[in-house]
């Protein structure tokens, strides 16, 4: 299955002084780049934190730095279903530029209840992943 890919424009207040984007900021980056992957899965998170099927923390980035972006640049942000299981969910996140690599990570997510405490990841999410990735089942 193709990464879902989520386009973002650099903007100067994601910049340091010399025009290269923060780094801190390639994490708001695949921050927004997960969101756009759940709703194009079809699901909302607000209804699915009503409904108490919890909610998503970021548990684990493992992150990899390969070039700079800069001011004005267009980056394509592209999220990959890799693996679950029980409460966790690990995807393959990337910030493109013009096709070159310019960040990669490996993002370990887990469902939280209502308590805090981890739960086991909705079956609404599971279906929609394997509907859309043909994941099924992979721990």
């Amino acid at each position: 299955m193709t990464p879902h890919t989520h386009q973002i424009r650099v903007y100067y207040e994601d910049t340091d002084l010399a025009g290269i984007v923060y780094y801190a900021n390639y994490l708001k980056f695949i921050e927004r780049g997960r969101s756009e992957w759940v709703r194009a899965l079809g699901l909302d998170q607000a209804a699915m934190k009503a409904a108490g099927e919890g909610v998503f923390a970021v548990r684990r980035v493992v992150a990899d730095y390969r070039a700079p972006a800069r001011f004005d640049d267009l980056l394509d942000v592209t999220t990959a279903y890799q693996h679950h299981s029980g409460a966790r969910l690990i995807l393959r996140q990337c910030v493109l530029c013009a096709g070159r690599m310019l960040f990669e990570a490996e993002v370990t997510l887990v469902c939280l209840g209502e308590t805090g405490r981890p739960q086991p990841l909705p079956r609404v999410l599971l279906d929609a992943v394997e509907k859309n990735t043909g994941a099924r089942g992979q721990v």
